[in-house]
């Protein structure tokens, strides 16, 4: 093996230590990403690279990066064993890393978005009317719960009221602030109420009469 690998030329010798150590890190990122396992350094670092380039959804990371040069090497590989010249070798590699470059930024980059989809963002919540599920003391004494529609969503929230009366379960609340700690402020409201069609069609009657009678 050693042998074989000093008899190799310069760039054939590049391209090997380049597609085996990036394989080998490739291949523990993709373990560490997928399965969940101690990613955070590796986050880190991808959030340190891209705060640094400035560039869009993470395209230059540390994950992305190690794809490159794993395609990189690989892709220089065979173009070697298929004879095409130095410089071609050497277009078509880096144009091969590039293209793993963007599709893995764009994987993560989904992969993230549906990740933060389902996480609820509290500030979301202003303004939104619902009910409350259990009663919430006046002046912010103790904290009951509320029922309201968020993100798309019914769900059950911890809340406070400045109100000086308890707002006892089945209230209908309003959301007027969120703590910090996504704690909702509330205060009583009233639902916002539709006309029906029946009302319309009542109202349409009650014009045309008035002006039959003119």
């Amino acid at each position: 093996m050693t042998e074989w690998f000093s008899n190799l030329e310069f760039l054939s010798k590049l391209y090997w230590s380049v597609a085996l150590v990036g394989s080998l890190v490739f291949i523990i990122v993709m373990f560490m990403a997928f399965l969940g396992g101690d990613a955070h350094d590796i986050g880190d670092l991808d959030a340190d690279i891209d705060s640094d380039v400035g560039a869009g959804f993470q395209f230059i990371s540390f994950k992305n990066l190690v794809g490159f040069f794993t395609i990189f090497g690989w892709s220089g590989i065979a173009c070697i064993d298929a004879g095409l010249s130095k410089p071609m070798t050497i277009i078509i590699s880096v144009i091969s890393g590039l293209l793993m470059m963007a599709i893995m930024a764009i994987l993560f980059y989904f992969i993230s978005k549906l990740s933060d989809s389902g996480t609820l963002n509290y500030k979301n919540a202003l303004d939104a009317v619902g009910e409350v599920y259990l009663t919430i003391g006046a002046d912010r004494s103790s904290m009951g719960k509320v029922t309201l529609n968020v993100q798309g969503t019914m769900r059950e929230l911890e809340a406070l009221t400045d109100s000086q009366t308890p707002l006892k379960s089945g209230t209908i609340i309003k959301v007027v602030d969120v703590t910090s700690n996504g704690i909702l402020i509330v205060d009583r409201t009233r639902k916002p109420i539709e006309p029906s069609s029946n009302q319309y069609a009542e109202l349409e009657e009650g014009q045309n009469n008035l002006l039959e009678n003119k």
